[in-house]
């Protein structure tokens, strides 16, 4: 039998994505069978990351400093901007160690369904950004969802009327994949974005 604070820890675990109830009991119950110490870490990291971790004034990513490493590097082009959707897309770029210029994260995608207008992706602070002249080149890098492309066709939009060069990353067959097991959508991409070889 559960007791209310293992039914409390059970229902806070369930926030992480992917974590449905039978996980989360999994979870819990591991925790406090094997590594009540690991939990205990894990509670203060969470606490310390809740209270310690905000966003960077000019890119919006997660960021401990007013701006991040990223953003004050003078090593970095500053005019050319990559728009991505979230901290993770900025993470996976950043990985592929190839980009050297800045970002400009959205939070989310245009989405009227749900409630999410220019607004509340603040791309006031983005046409701002382009407004300064800075900003040589726009790279829409959003998803290939309807959701992304209507937000990449937004900006690209915003781009053209501050006059800003805008481009859209190519889309298509990874590497190393054989073609006979690339879905066909997949595939159409990687057709229109095909370039001079």
């Amino acid at each position: 039998m559960s007791t209310e604070v293992l039914q409390e820890l059970i229902k806070a675990l369930q926030c992480l994505p992917g974590i449905g109830p039978k996980s989360a009991t999994r979870a819990a119950f591991h925790l406090l069978e094997r590594n009540r110490e690991g939990a205990r870490r894990l509670a203060r990291s969470l606490d310390d990351a809740m209270n310690r971790v905000g966003h960077c004034a000019r890119c919006r990513t997660f960021s401990e400093t007013d701006e991040c490493r990223i953003c004050a590097s003078p090593h970095r082009d500053s005019g050319v901007l990559c728009v991505v959707e979230s901290p993770l897309d900025v993470a996976a770029i950043e990985q592929a160690h190839d980009f050297k210029g800045h970002y400009f994260v959205l939070m989310g995608r245009l989405s009227p369904i749900d409630g999410i207008s220019p607004a509340s992706l603040r791309l006031d602070l983005l046409e701002a950004r382009l407004a300064t002249g800075e900003v040589r080149e726009l790279i829409l890098a959003t998803s290939t969802t309807m959701e992304g492309e209507a937000t990449a066709h937004y900006l690209g939009q915003l781009s053209r009327q501050a006059g800003v060069a805008v481009t859209r990353i190519a889309f298509g067959v990874p590497m190393g994949g054989e073609l006979e097991y690339v879905d066909s959508s997949t595939l159409a991409l990687a057709l229109q974005s095909r370039r001079a070889y």
